[in-house]
């Protein structure tokens, strides 16, 4: 018998079928674009100084559409897009999943839960690794003193620039007002619990930096590495931290009904004050009434044909006021429709000796707002690596655009903060003693690497403190 020969067999691999309809998400990503050209902020950033071919991405992304096979894919050609922006406020939302079906809770979720207030916003700082780091306080702001070459270093770490980090705020706050647990907080009720926790906030954070005046600090260390934003108490708080007046960011906006509306709502408050205002103020309120109102005109102007910016500019990142003395607006409910850091009740100069700012690249939003007006008005000395670049960010919910096949939401940056030397702040502050960290270096390398450079810039904020 002869052996029998096996030969492999040879099939033509079908070609899988092409399940996806490409047409639905290729109209999504078609009102995406109409949705960058009118409505994020920092285009002109992206193109020009990031040099990114917006053009050659969407047609990248239409090619991967075209091809994907199911959903996921397409989901995650729209992901990539946007993540090469590198713009810490551009997202992509997906629609949540319906939820399981649970069953109902006998009792409620904590009340500060309820209201948004996680300790999930923090993240560790880096400046309580350095050598010889000797903590002093482990509250909301952990503090802690260094010695660095005979130079006593008072050390700070703000973790978030809002209360929404730490539910211990809310909840003495909820004390304070007589806020039962299991009570049902209404939009009055959540507007009177952030106000008290912003006060309690403020006041701890004062209440620190004269504790490490006390302890006999000569420079202060602020860590902000890792911090991932929050609000414009960041505004308030880099006034505490110096004696020299601070000017805020000068602020640009995309034109369009969203910051008409703002800036008409701004007239329209300041309006009704003056009804009651006398001397002085009522001619302030009516300067600022006419300022508000020229912005309001040139947010609805229509510069589509290129015959204006694109961007619209009035006021600063506070408002129509960019510096003012603390105690300025004392006792005045219309301030923060001009100044918006009167609302939270700081006193300037708390701090006023030479002082380090440390960031990196996890570094974002109003914590690099913070960096940059300190750095800008020669107030600080940056130490670190480049921070993340998020710049300005969504203002009173944003102009989010929801695709019209897929539901996801586009979310853009509304508003610019300009830096000192005209540049937009998205780019980034990048640090006048800088490091070469990444933020996923384990503690201890970071530190020696922070340790190697901290000397420098505590004699450079030395020299501009005096």
């Amino acid at each position: 018998m002869k052996p029998f020969l096996l030969l492999p067999l040879c099939v033509a691999a079908a070609a899988p079928a092409h399940a996806l309809d490409p047409a639905p998400w290729l109209a999504d990503l078609a009102q995406a674009r109409q949705a960058l050209d009118a409505k994020y902020a920092n285009l002109g950033w992206l193109t020009h100084d990031r040099g990114f071919d917006l053009d050659a991405a969407f047609t990248r992304t239409r090619e991967r559409l075209e091809a994907a096979n199911s959903d996921g894919e397409a989901r995650r050609a729209f992901e990539r897009l946007f993540e090469r922006f590198h713009d810490g406020h551009v997202a992509v939302r997906w629609p949540a999943p319906a939820p399981a079906r649970a069953e109902a809770s006998p009792r409620p979720a904590p009340l500060c839960q309820r209201m948004g207030y996680n300790a999930a916003y923090l993240r560790e700082g880096t400046a309580r690794h350095l050598a010889g780091y000797r903590s002093l306080s482990d509250d909301i702001f952990p503090t802690g003193m260094l010695d660095v070459g005979g130079t006593r270093v008072g050390v700070i770490r703000v973790g978030i620039f809002m209360p929404q980090g730490y539910p211990a705020l809310c909840e003495q706050a909820a004390r304070d007002l007589s806020i039962a647990e299991g009570a049902e907080c209404d939009d009055a009720c959540s507007d009177r619990l952030i106000t008290r926790a912003y006060e309690l906030m403020t006041a701890a954070f004062e209440q620190r930096l004269r504790e490490l005046k006390q302890a006999g600090a000569q420079t202060l260390l602020v860590d902000i590495s890792g911090n991932s934003g929050g609000s414009e108490w960041a505004e308030a708080a880099a006034r505490v931290l110096s004696r020299k007046p601070l000017r805020s960011a000068e602020l640009g906006f995309v034109r369009g009904e969203h910051w008409a509306t703002q800036w008409r709502d701004v007239a329209t408050a300041l309006t009704e004050a003056r009804k009651s205002a006398a001397g002085a103020d009522k001619a302030a309120l009516s300067g600022w009434i006419a300022e508000a109102e020229v912005a309001a005109a040139e947010a609805e102007r229509d510069c589509s044909d290129g015959a204006c910016p694109r961007l619209g500019r009035a006021g600063y990142a506070t408002g129509l006021v960019g510096a003012a003395p603390a105690a300025k607006f004392a006792g005045k409910p219309w301030a923060v429709h001009v100044f918006t850091p009167a609302q939270y009740g700081y006193h300037d100069g708390v701090w006023d000796g030479p002082l380090v700012v440390l960031v990196d690249q996890e570094t974002w939003s109003a914590a690099e707002e913070f960096a940059a007006m300190l750095q800008d008005n020669g107030a600080a000395v940056i130490l670190g690596a480049r921070t993340g670049g998020a710049g300005c960010g969504h203002t009173n919910g944003g102009t989010p655009t929801t695709l019209a096949n897929s539901k996801a939401v586009l979310e853009v940056p509304d508003c610019v903060r300009f830096r000192r030397d005209g540049s937009n702040e998205v780019n980034g502050i990048v640090p006048d003693v800088v490091v070469g960290l990444r933020f996923d270096d384990g503690a201890a390398f970071k530190a020696r690497l922070i340790e190697a450079e901290l000397p420098e810039a505590i004699a450079r904020a030395s020299a501009i403190a005096k």
